[in-house]
């Protein structure tokens, strides 16, 4: 009887063993069936050679409480830079990366786990000219945003604490749009770059304008709470007409992109948003080039 439970134990002990494993080999093909990560079928192939482009990230690599230096690295969420970086250069234009304070963009370590590593973060992994950037980025003080006629803002939870902060980017991103050159965009905790802008009445620049970003109930799937912006919120604070799409399982699989009436600003929910919001834009100066 006790070699007969032995071999019991053994047999299930096995079978859970091989279930872990089939699972751990299956899980980014289950999470992407869900939704993490989604192909984006409609995208086309533009020729936007001659154009610029700008990728605009964090300096902030900490996730710190309040009043606290230290806590887990974080920063930007890497396929939500290096998916809009890679739709931009395959599509001819030149690529420039900035960041709030300069110098190296911290990147969270979570984003290349084996279950959510993209292509585009393979590709990035192995690009020495796009690491380089990312290892020497000038800070937003040095760049003139309306230089660019594509301009990117890239998530992650580093961008909580230094986006919607930053009064130097607020008025770049009022400058530019004034200027009339620009397209700008963002996905996830992006779209905190633009919730203090003001406009020429020194009222807030985006309201009344669809946009949106990480949902507050993504957030809390999370349990993370005590970051000092969530983009939901600030935009609704903002006067924005915050849309979002839902899913039935977690947020963290839905996805939606919008463009604002005056096809200034184009914002996606968050990390399954990076290719149709950099098809948007891109389809937006295309058609403004054409005129």
């Amino acid at each position: 009887m006790h070699r007969l439970l032995l071999a019991i134990v053994g047999t299930v002990s096995a079978g859970l063993m091989i279930t872990a494993v089939l699972i751990a080999i299956l899980l980014p093909k289950i999470l992407k069936a869900i939704g993490m990560h989604p192909d984006y079928d409609a995208g086309q192939k533009y020729d936007l050679q001659g154009k610029k482009a700008l990728v605009v990230t964090t300096s902030h690599g900490v996730l710190s409480k309040p009043g606290e230096t230290t806590g887990k690295p974080t920063g930007v969420f890497g396929s939500e830079m290096t998916v809009p970086y890679y739709e931009f250069l395959d599509a001819g234009m030149q690529v420039d990366v900035a960041s709030i304070q300069g110098g190296e963009v911290p990147i969270d370590p979570n984003s290349f786990r084996y279950f959510l590593i993209t292509h585009e973060d393979k590709r990035f992994l192995k690009d020495p000219a796009f690491q380089d950037k990312i290892k020497n980025s000038p800070s937003i003080d040095d760049i003139d945003f309306t230089d660019y006629d594509l301009i990117f803002f890239v998530g992650g939870w580093g961008p909580s604490y230094d986006f919607a902060q930053s009064e130097r980017l607020a008025e770049q991103v009022s400058a530019a749009y004034y200027a009339q050159t620009p397209i700008m965009g963002s996905v996830c905790h992006g779209a905190l770059a633009f919730v203090s802008t003001k406009d020429a009445a020194g009222k807030s620049l985006i309201a009344g304008r669809k946009m949106t970003g990480v949902t507050q109930g993504q957030l809390d799937s999370f349990g993370i709470k005590f970051t000092p912006k969530h983009p939901e919120t600030e935009l609704k604070k903002a006067g924005a007409d915050f849309r979002a799409n839902h899913h039935p399982v977690a947020d963290i699989f839905a996805t939606v992109t919008v463009v604002d009436h005056e096809q200034r600003f184009v914002t996606g929910q968050n990390q399954n948003s990076g290719h149709e919001t950099a098809q948007k834009m891109m389809e937006l100066l295309s058609q403004r080039s054409a005129k």
